[in-house]
């Protein structure tokens, strides 16, 4: 009985071999894809409960919308011509001032309190646009305005404050302006009303404590 040579048979090793590494690579290969599918399965349906959130939130909008549309077509015409709100004017009060936070005898903080009052004299959160200035009148020579700020309508909602009393809290750096206070200044302020397009001014005399 005639016996392989070791040539053939190390020939037949090396083939079974090459075809296990070939059923391995094909194994992973597919366990790889199938992998990569169920992820992109997995992203599909995280991505469709989103959606379908967003639906859920465009549906309830879309109906509260409706509901504010059925309110306002009930109104009378009267009412519909005016605004919702007449603001009036404006009031800078009395707390506005120069704030030395950490007594070292050098003011940092200009803190401005506003209060929009409507035609009853009720103050009114107004939506709109602030201009404060700062201003040193005793300057007869040179530039009297120290400071100014603009605080946008985004921001100043942020800003109601209730305390001793409700009003706008408005805070401006002042480290680099003020280098003594000792002398009285002028705040000046500009509202622009977005609801009415009316534009208010006020101005206060601010006095060393």
């Amino acid at each position: 009985m005639k016996t392989k040579s070791p040539v053939v048979r190390y020939h037949i090793l090396d083939v079974s071999f090459f075809c296990l590494l070939l059923f391995t690579a094909g194994c992973e290969e597919a366990g790889g894809k199938k992998r990569a599918l169920n992820e992109q399965a997995y992203l599909l349906k995280q991505e469709k409960t989103q959606l379908a959130r967003q639906v859920e939130q465009l549906e309830a909008d879309n109906e509260q919308l409706q509901k504010q549309l059925q309110v306002l077509a009930g109104l009378p015409e009267q009412a519909k011509s005016k605004d919702l709100y007449e603001l009036q004017r404006i009031k800078i009060t009395r707390y506005t001032n120069l704030y030395d936070k950490d007594k070292d005898g050098k003011a940092e903080s200009l803190v401005v309190y506003i209060q929009p009052m409507d035609t009853n004299g009720d103050i009114i959160k107004a939506a709109g646009a602030v201009d404060v200035q700062l201003w040193d009148l005793n300057i007869t020579e040179g530039n009297a305005l120290l400071g100014q700020w603009r605080v946008e309508p985004d921001e100043l909602r942020k800003l109601w404050f209730a305390f001793l009393v409700i009003n706008y809290r408005l805070t401006f750096d002042v480290t680099d302006i003020i280098d003594k206070f000792d002398e009285p200044l002028t705040v000046k302020v500009t509202f622009i009303d977005y609801l009415s397009g009316k534009v208010l001014k006020d101005q206060r005399v601010i006095k060393p404590r």
